[in-house]
């Protein structure tokens, strides 16, 4: 029997090169291992239940089966209008192991009513995607008249009865918070605002009688407008919100400058290596796109949507810049 020294080479070959993939494919398994976080905590400055905690819930379920990380935890960081967890962030390890997960108003509007912030939105954080957009209601309970309809007709009623023209925000400073102000400063009408630790709370003394109105995110609402222990009388957005298609927009009751949506979105703290947050972003695109999660999210009225790092950043910048000569008009300071 002949031995073909030619077929003997190849298969030598072969063998080496078999052999060389295998070891690549452990090493590569290996150093991906390495590389998954054991734990992802993802911070939230609002209490479990709303709308922020969420969609940091939603995300946490999925972020295992992404295998950036083999588990996710959710941290409610409450206080100071969200400003808690983004300092807890600003002081976390930078290795792609703390998340936080934020409204736009703690990064593009609080710069512009706090004095001194104890963080920086640009130089201590870094963007690594969008989570959901969202619009705003206007909400009332039983302490106003069945009878009043409408925007304009609780400014009336407001407006005759000032000592409980009141609403409710999730937080001082806040896009709600502002919103109400808005139509209060559009239409001559002083509104005490009543700051909260997040929309539920708010909601739960409007129900209860303690005050007029809550402004908050839309999703905030359905399940008690559905109940029917509040009236949902205006929307913030460009267009009615599928999630309240009978509730028309501040605009179509003639508040033309009164639209507004608002985002949340995930950062890291700033020194965070760029591959981890290109790995990160990989995972929250994949965790935000997952059926379970775009479902979860819609039932508190927010559609989730991802984004690159830098569309985040340039989302930010732009906010940023239109929230700047609003907050001047309704001259309010947190400080």
């Amino acid at each position: 029997m002949s031995h073909d020294p030619i077929h003997a080479e190849q298969r030598r070959r072969l063998l080496q090169s078999t052999l060389a993939a295998m070891t690549l494919a452990t090493t590569g398994r290996i150093a991906w291992a390495q590389s998954q976080v054991e734990t992802l905590k993802i911070f939230t400055g609002f209490p479990p239940g709303g709308t922020s905690d969420t969609l940091c819930r939603r995300v946490a379920e999925r972020m295992p089966s992404t295998g950036y990380a083999r588990a996710a935890v959710v941290e409610n960081r409450t206080g100071a209008g969200g400003q808690i967890a983004v300092q807890a962030t600003r002081t976390a390890p930078a290795d792609g192991s703390t998340l936080l997960q934020t409204p736009m108003s703690m990064l593009g509007i609080y710069p512009h009513i706090y004095r001194k912030l104890p963080y920086d939105p640009i130089a201590d954080l870094s963007p690594v995607s969008l989570g959901c957009t969202f619009d705003f209601g206007l909400a009332v309970g039983p302490m106003v008249p069945a009878s009043v309809r409408t925007v304009s007709e609780f400014l009336a009623w407001c407006r005759q009865n000032p000592a409980q023209a009141n609403f409710g925000s999730p937080a001082a400073g806040s896009m709600p918070h502002f919103i109400g102000a808005l139509l209060g400063h559009a239409s001559g009408v002083p509104l005490n605002h009543v700051a909260f630790r997040g929309t539920q709370p708010a909601i739960l003394d409007m129900i209860g009688g303690q005050i007029a109105a809550v402004s908050g995110p839309i999703g905030e609402f359905t399940q008690h407008v559905a109940a029917g222990k509040c009236r949902l009388l205006g929307a913030s957005g460009d267009k009615r919100s599928p999630f309240a298609p009978n509730t028309p927009t501040f605009v179509e009751q003639g508040f033309k400058d009164m639209s507004f949506s608002e985002w949340f979105g995930f950062f890291v703290p700033a020194k965070t290596p760029n591959d981890v947050i290109a790995r990160l972003n990989t995972a929250l695109r994949s965790a935000l796109a997952a059926p379970e999660t775009v479902n979860g999210l819609a039932t508190m009225g927010l559609e989730a949507r991802s984004s690159s790092p830098a569309e985040l950043a340039a989302l930010l910048k732009a906010d940023t810049e239109r929230w700047g000569p609003l907050v001047k008009t309704i001259g309010f300071t947190a400080d």
